[in-house]
């Protein structure tokens, strides 16, 4: 005889509220979970993120995306990534977002204008079931695929955007539970440097946490009261390294929700 599995909710008992947030049954509360890599960490902090070794340099305004490939598989009828969604925010800090139909190396323009670009994941694939190519979102020339700005980055093999890196959309305030720093390296004893920096809208970039632990092993944070971030902050995760070269990732956990004022 078979056993129908109820969730206790259902009969008005308890269940831990971060369940029902990542179940959805509390309104306007929102989880999420960033995840970056860097495959070469600098000898100072910097952004961890797909992309090039400084830090990460934000939109200065909304504007349309180019979305492309470093592989000609990635394309609507291909064997690699045929659609992708961009989630991020408009010019006034609102989420927005839309899937893309990819076209391999040619760039494919978004509809909406994006100020940031929050995450960019990949929807559907062909036969190959993952994409082919590094796929970008990104503004200016591009070239076998690449932009000349990149501004999103999802790496081979991740199907999902590499960076931990995240701003809080208008109306909401963020509050971060947890927070992780990971480095490898063949070489031992390096000095790993993790770095939570947030800023608040019209504001500086302004360190929130900071942690110092040995290349091979992980350091995580978890505040037994959240860190409040209020709306339209820029929040990143940074490492860095006593010898570049390092292959770090940086991760943070976030439950956000709708301020009151705007409800």
């Amino acid at each position: 005889m078979g056993v129908t599995a109820w969730s206790i909710t259902q009969s008005g008992r308890y269940e831990p509220f971060e369940l029902q947030v990542g179940r959805g049954q509390i309104t306007w509360h929102n989880r999420l979970f960033q995840f970056g890599a860097n495959t070469n960490i600098q000898t100072t902090s910097t952004t961890v993120w797909s992309g090039t070794t400084s830090n990460y340099v934000y939109p200065a305004s909304a504007t349309v995306m180019k979305i492309s490939s470093s592989d000609a598989n990635d394309t609507s009828a291909g064997t690699g990534a045929q659609t992708v969604k961009i989630f991020g925010l408009d010019a006034n800090y609102a989420e927005i977002s839309e899937t893309v139909s990819l076209n391999g190396q040619t760039a494919v323009n978004t509809t909406n204008s994006y100020l940031r670009i929050n995450q960019l994941v990949v929807l559907t694939a062909g036969s190959g079931g993952t994409a082919a190519g590094t796929i970008y979102a990104g503004v200016g020339s591009v070239t076998s695929g690449v932009p000349g700005t990149i501004y999103c980055i999802i790496p081979v093999g991740y199907n999902a955007d590499a960076q931990a890196i995240w701003t809080v959309p208008a109306g909401y305030t963020a509050y971060m539970t947890s927070c992780t720093w990971t480095a490898g390296n063949t070489t031992p004893n390096l000095l790993i440097t993790g770095v939570l920096i947030s800023r608040p809208f019209g504001g500086v970039f302004t360190i929130q946490s900071t942690c110092k632990f040995n290349v091979g092993t992980s350091f995580d944070r978890h505040f037994d009261t959240p860190i409040a971030f209020t709306e339209k902050s820029d929040i990143e995760m940074r490492l860095g390294s006593s010898t570049a070269g390092s292959a770090g990732t940086a991760e943070f956990h976030i439950i956000y929700i709708k301020n009151d004022a705007s409800l």
